[in-house]
Formats: structure tokens, C-alpha cells, sequence
């Protein structure tokens, strides 16, 4: 499958899941502040790594990731039927700290530019 292919299937994949988690009523995911960082199909489209995060730290990306792993049949069905594709990839959820690091950058900036700035 070429690259342009594989990347919006990515992508595509990506925008279904983050609405999916959404309709998941698993105490695990639901109520969470959990993000799609991004999602990796293989070039045979048969493999989709998910790479999820969480802004309260990885911990919580874990256990999120216990709860959408148990729900894998459900989503990757869901997916399938959305996206219309011949071949679904297997989904693998897996817990990323990105979120949660990129806030805290965030937050190390906004302390800083308050230091010695009296305007």
C-alpha cells in the first residue's frame, strides 16, 4: 500500500477512535482526558499501533489503555464498519507520556514568563 495511503488511513483510523473512546462506557476510559497522539498501520495495513495519552500522567494512559484493550473487538468493528475498509487492521493500544509532557513544558513556560515581568 503506498505512503499517501497508509497515512490517511492512519489518520482516519485516528479521528474514529478519538470519537469512539467518547461512546465507551468503561469506567477505565470514560471520564478521562485522553488523547490519540497517533496511529501507526503497517504497510500491509494489517497492524495499527494506538498511541494513547492521558494529561494526568502515563499511569492513567495505562489503565485507559487496559480498558480499550478489553474493548479492541468493539473498536476495531466499529472502525471497519465506519471507514468502509476491506481489511481492518489489528489494533494495539499503547500508554504514551506525551500529553502529559507537553503540559508540563507548558507549565514551565508560563512560570517562567511571569518571573521579572512587572508590566
Amino acid at each position: 500500500m503506498s505512503g499517501f495511503r497508509i497515512n490517511r488511513v492512519s489518520e482516519d483510523i485516528k479521528r474514529e477512535i478519538t470519537a469512539l473512546i467518547r461512546e465507551l462506557k468503561d469506567p477505565r476510559v470514560n471520564g478521562k482526558m485522553l488523547t490519540v497522539v497517533r496511529v501507526e498501520v503497517s504497510s500491509d495495513a494489517s497492524y495499527a499501533k494506538v498511541y494513547v495519552s492521558d494529561i494526568k500522567g502515563i499511569d492513567s494512559a495505562r489503565e485507559a489503555v487496559k480498558g480499550l484493550t478489553a474493548a479492541t473487538g468493539f473498536i476495531r468493528r466499529e472502525v471497519g464498519t465506519r471507514l468502509h475498509l476491506k481489511k481492518t487492521p489489528e489494533l494495539k493500544f499503547v500508554a504514551d507520556d506525551s500529553v502529559e509532557q507537553g503540559f508540563n513544558m507548558f507549565k514551565k513556560l508560563e512560570n517562567g514568563r511571569g518571573e521579572g515581568n512587572d508590566h
